[in-house]
């Protein structure tokens, strides 16, 4: 095709098409992808050359043991799995509604919401919305900006965690996020009073991986107060994981308030009295830039922001 427009290109293109570059994309093989699509591999060769020819460039490199693809197969296989993605989750919604349902919910938390925003809002629709299907995935910000993005969820309650984020995602804040320095209740410095800079290097710590927003902010603490990161430490993305060695282990962690208040009431958990300064964030909805929210994720939305006034 010499001149790729849109009237043309939704002319000719078909979710097959699609369904094809996503399974080449995932599975690198011409025979895979034929016997994933219950085809033939001469059907799924010929419709891979129509394509490519209406695009006007290849879409995967021809190696003997392998189909990667290229430069700009990447940008369209990534439109193809958000395409296929955005479809699903239309049919799951019409197919439930069909059938008397209140449609599907998909939505994202990170730790700290999890704990305490999410689960009180889900209560709350599901008396509105009993027939309402609701998947929440726990992650960080970023995997769950990368969900939004892929159209994998209707909304997300996280936080930025770099500034060009904002130019694709639009953000309601819902609470700051404080957060305290922990240990479990027989541990050394459990009840040992104010504790000083070099006691706290000097423990074993666990911690979030580098290049998670909670491990920046405790590594700007440690800069801040002039003194170098714990260096026996462990690494979990895992709460259970991070919660179980807390509790089970000499170990010290730094932890949202609102993950540790319950342990901390029960006297499983002691806080430190630190001169660390650790800044509160904000977190809050996040949602695809001028993608306006419709239906139970509206709702849900709104319903986050009622409970956070009213705790506010």
């Amino acid at each position: 095709m010499s001149d790729l427009s849109f009237s043309s290109f939704c002319g000719w293109l078909k979710f097959r098409h699609l369904l094809l570059i996503d399974t080449l994309g995932r599975t690198c093989n011409m025979h895979l992808a034929a016997e994933q699509m219950n085809l033939s591999q001469p059907a799924v060769s010929k419709m891979l050359k129509e394509i490519e020819s209406l695009l006007g460039f290849a879409l995967f490199e021809r190696r003997p043991r392998s189909m990667p693809p290229t430069a700009l197969g990447e940008h369209v296989l990534r439109y193809a799995q958000i395409a296929l993605n955005d479809a699903r989750s239309f049919v799951e919604q019409i197919s439930s509604l069909r059938e008397g349902g209140h449609g599907y919910l998909k939505v994202g938390g990170i730790f700290a919401a999890t704990a305490v925003a999410l689960p009180e809002a889900i209560l709350q629709i599901k008396q509105r919305w009993p027939l309402l299907s609701i998947e929440v995935v726990e992650q960080t910000s970023n995997h769950l900006m990368k969900m939004l993005e892929e159209k994998k969820l209707d909304l997300a309650v996280a936080r930025f965690t770099e500034q060009s984020q904002q130019q694709r995602y639009d953000f309601q804040p819902l609470a700051p996020e404080p957060f305290c320095i922990v240990v479990n209740d027989r541990h050394p410095l459990a009840n040992a009073g104010p504790t000083s800079l070099q006691q706290l290097v000097d423990q074993p710590w666990i911690l979030y991986p580098v290049g998670t927003p909670i491990r920046a902010r405790m590594e700007l603490a440690f800069a801040e107060a002039g003194v170098g990161m714990p260096r026996n430490t462990i690494d979990t993305i895992s709460m259970q994981t991070f919660l179980q060695v807390l509790q089970r282990g000499p170990m010290i962690g730094m932890l949202p308030n609102a993950m540790v208040d319950p342990l901390l009431e029960s006297g499983q958990l002691k806080t430190l009295d630190t001169p660390l300064h650790l800044v509160p964030q904000d977190y809050g909805i996040l949602t695809r830039k001028d993608e306006p929210l419709v239906g139970a994720a509206l709702e849900f939305a709104e319903i986050l922001k009622d409970n956070a006034r009213l705790s506010g």
